[in-house]
C-alpha cells in the first residue's frame, strides 16, 4: 500500500477503512499524523481537515465528531477526501456506493463529478451496478476470470450489452459445469 501510494495511487475499500471511534480530523490523518514533538498536533490536523473538507464540498458537522456519529455518505466522502488530500493522482473506489441510499449514492457521484472536473485525479470505479457506471463513467471495463474482456466509452455500450455478456458467462459456467459433472 505505501509503494502504490508513493506513486500518487491510493484506494478507498468498500469497507472505507475507517476507525469509528476516532474524530474526523483523526481518520483524516491515519498513519500520516502532524507531530508536534512528542504529541500530536490536533490544532493543526484539525484545521488542515476543515480546510480541506470545505474545498472539497464535504458537509459534515464538525470534524472533532466521531465517524461513528456520521451517515453512510459522510463517512465515504471522508474515506473519498483522506485518499485525495495525500495527493493521489489514481484513485480506485471499490464499490462506492454499496449499501448506500440514493440521497448518499447522489452525494458521492457529485463528489466524484467534482473530482473529474478538478482534473488532477483520475478516479477508478469497481463496480456491479451498471446504472451508477454509466451515471458517472467515461469508459467500461468488464473483468472476466482476471481478464478485461470489454473495454468501450461508456456512449459506445448500455447497461443491456453488458448485462447480456455477463448473463452468458453465466450460463457458459453452469453449462461446463454441469458438463464436467
Amino acid at each position: 500500500v505505501e509503494h502504490a501510494r508513493s506513486l500518487g495511487i491510493d484506494i478507498v475499500y468498500q469497507d472505507l477503512a475507517l476507525i469509528p471511534g476516532l474524530s474526523v480530523y483523526h481518520n483524516m490523518f491515519l498513519n500520516r499524523e502532524k507531530l508536534h514533538w512528542p504529541l500530536l498536533n490536533n490544532r493543526a490536523m484539525r484545521r488542515i481537515a476543515r480546510e480541506h473538507l470545505d474545498e472539497m464540498g464535504v458537509n459534515i458537522p464538525s470534524v472533532n465528531v466521531s465517524v461513528a456519529q456520521l451517515s453512510g455518505g459522510q463517512r465515504q466522502a471522508i474515506a473519498v477526501a483522506r485518499a485525495v488530500f495525500e495527493d493521489a493522482k489514481i484513485l480506485l473506489l471499490d464499490e462506492p456506493l454499496a449499501a448506500m441510499g440514493v440521497k448518499e449514492g447522489a452525494m458521492i457521484l457529485d463528489l466524484v463529478r467534482d473530482l473529474k472536473r478538478r482534473g488532477d485525479v483520475s478516479v477508478i470505479i469497481i463496480a456491479h451496478n451498471y446504472g451508477q457506471v454509466f451515471e458517472i463513467c467515461d469508459r467500461v471495463n468488464l473483468v472476466q476470470q482476471g481478464e478485461i474482456t470489454f473495454d468501450r466509452r461508456s456512449s459506445d455500450t448500455s447497461v443491456k450489452e453488458l448485462t447480456d455478456l455477463v448473463v452468458e458467462e453465466y450460463r457458459r459456467a453452469l453449462q461446463e459445469r454441469h458438463g464436467a459433472a
